[in-house]
């Protein structure tokens, strides 16, 4: 079973955005993406300052089996990344949803968090998808 967080919006491509207190989205991939992918064995950030538009890859995420593009799901500048990957890529499969994350964005529209999926859903696109 998905561990599908409420709090989280979510594209179909598989990544998660959670809206931040100070206003940035910290981004990452789902854990269901986390299980079809397998095993992390190396994990792509994108650099600190690039501008990105919602949808574009920004990032890249390589397994035991395959490597998997990362969108953007909101347009912005990255202002952080997840350090630790570079290290402990397994930490994506450890825990996806939270100490997993990729990067954060601070947004130029905080409103295109708005088209992304709520939990729900997701939860719908996945079943969809079985």
């Amino acid at each position: 079973m998905n561990n599908i967080p409420s709090h989280l919006k979510y594209t179909d491509s598989h990544e998660w955005s959670e809206l931040l207190d100070d206003g940035t989205v910290r981004i990452g991939i789902t854990d269901h993406a986390q299980g079809l992918l397998g095993d992390m064995v190396f994990i792509e950030l994108p650099e600190v300052g690039r501008e990105v538009a919602a949808a574009e890859d920004c990032a890249v995420v390589e397994s035991v089996k395959a490597a998997s593009d990362i969108y953007s799901p909101v347009s912005g500048e990255i202002i952080e990344i997840n350090t630790e990957l570079e290290e402990n890529p397994e930490l994506v499969n450890q825990s996806a949803n939270q100490d997993g994350w990729l990067f954060l964005v601070r947004p130029q529209d905080i409103s295109e968090l708005d088209k992304l999926m709520d939990a729900n859903a997701y939860s719908e696109l996945l079943a969809a998808d079985e």
